[in-house]
């Protein structure tokens, strides 16, 4: 009973709270997150009052799967981004931008915190200063995907960050893996050539092929089906059984082999949108299908951040570089691969600032990077990016896209509804 009503406050909270935050002209993810932290253990859930709010980090563990079944759909969405029509266009300047960004972000943050441990040793070892260098280069497509659905952005940039953000999850994955084997190396003594390219390398083949016969397994089923609702049905259906196989882990050979869930879902949507005559039109029903759950993902995500991080000097320090280093490789990374693949000014200018938001995905590695002898260091220094990433970064993300000319003022999106016939606006056009 407790969780129905903790969900209820949760859901309704979010979205009264996004009355406030539109009077302030913020994203509603925004709005979100604040109530997730406000609802959160560290201010009305350390109350204890029956059913209002998350009392403790467990009570907001127990409902991990909200979280994972919302990043599914996420990830199957932005998967129908990568129409072939599109990939065609700018295909090859997302690959490039995407992997030289994510490269180039890693390598600042190296920089920055490797010359952090030489000015004063005891502050981060050497390995947790690469791991966070890996950690740096994912970014959050959840945040990105609500500022482009709530503002029905479209256009140029909207469509290449939408790309980027999704090979992005590929790039970090191979960048932690690579840097967390040689990490764990120089704590141990000894280098592990599976650990550190074999492994990222299975995981990620076997996310796309899992991805890839989900989707055409989607498409052949849905043709059995004519009735609306009942494909909307074997969507939800299908995305949920991809994020529970992508769960899976297991070993051969000595060798772990598991899924990327974005991946995994990623690739569903990809192949899906690109063999279904009718996929543009299931996903218009999916989207609102979706929008009570992600309410409950990023206030959720906002009952996680934890507040006793601002309480440490050392995880300050060293969360500031961090910050400061990873925003300077994102913005710069991005803006000399925009230039050196023929981007138009508007996107070279504005595309690195819509790629600061940062999340789930980092959290998760973080989660793996506590095995360092101070891996605690990295966990508290990735939480408290993720604080600051997840309330500025939104707004950020919106601002930039504002001024790239793909989000109408709100006068001018009314003056062009009332001129313009009324027709359905789908993500993926």
């Amino acid at each position: 009973m407790e969780i129905l009503i903790s969900l209820s406050f949760s859901l309704v909270g979010g979205l009264l709270l996004s009355r406030l935050a539109k009077k302030l002209n913020l994203p509603a993810v925004t709005a979100y997150l604040v109530a997730g932290l406000l609802l959160g253990p560290y201010c009305i859930g350390h109350l204890n009052l029956p059913g209002v709010g998350f009392a403790t980090p467990e009570a907001v563990a127990a409902l991990d799967v909200i979280s994972q079944v919302a990043l599914g759909f996420i990830a199957f969405t932005i998967g129908n981004e990568f129409r072939l029509e599109q990939l065609r266009h700018m295909g090859k300047q997302a690959i490039t931008v995407g992997i030289a960004q994510a490269v180039f972000t890693t390598v600042v943050v190296d920089l920055a915190l490797v010359g952090l441990h030489f000015i004063n040793p005891s502050l981060i070892s050497v390995s947790s200063a690469i791991t966070l260098g890996a950690i740096a280069a994912a970014t959050a497509p959840a945040a990105t995907l609500m500022v482009v659905r709530q503002y029905k952005a479209d256009g140029p940039l909207t469509r290449l960050l939408l790309l980027v953000v999704a090979i992005d999850d590929a790039v970090g994955l191979v960048l932690f893996s690579a840097s967390f084997g040689v990490a764990s190396a120089l704590e141990s003594g000894s280098i592990s050539a599976v650990t550190v390219l074999v492994e990222p390398v299975i995981e990620i083949l076997l996310s796309l092929l899992l991805g890839g016969a989900a989707g055409w397994v989607l498409y052949r089923v849905e043709r059995f089906f004519h009735s609306r609702s009942k494909r909307l049905s074997i969507s939800i259906g299908f995305v949920l059984l991809t994020v529970g196989l992508s769960m899976a882990e297991f070993e051969v050979g000595g060798i772990r082999c598991g899924f990327s869930l974005l991946l995994v879902c990623m690739m569903t949507g990809t192949i899906f949108c690109n063999i279904c005559d009718f996929s543009e039109e299931l996903m218009g029903r999916v989207d609102s299908w979706t929008a009570p759950l992600f309410v409950l993902f990023f206030v959720l995500s906002g009952a996680e951040l934890n507040l006793k991080v601002l309480s440490n000097p050392l995880v300050l320090l060293i969360g500031l570089v961090y910050i400061a280093a990873r925003s300077l490789g994102k913005y710069l990374g991005a803006y000399s691969s925009c230039s050196a693949t023929g981007c138009s000014e508007n996107i070279t200018k504005h595309l690195g600032i819509t790629l600061l938001p940062q999340a789930g995905v980092a959290l998760g590695m973080a989660l793996t990077a506590q095995q360092l002898s101070d891996g605690a260091v990295v966990r508290s220094v990735v939480l408290f990016s993720v604080l600051v990433y997840e309330l500025v970064g939104p707004t950020l993300t919106k601002r930039s896209l504002i001024a790239a000319g793909e989000i109408q003022t709100e006068g001018r999106t009314s003056a062009r509804r009332k001129n313009a016939p009324q027709k359905p606006v789908h993500l993926g056009k």
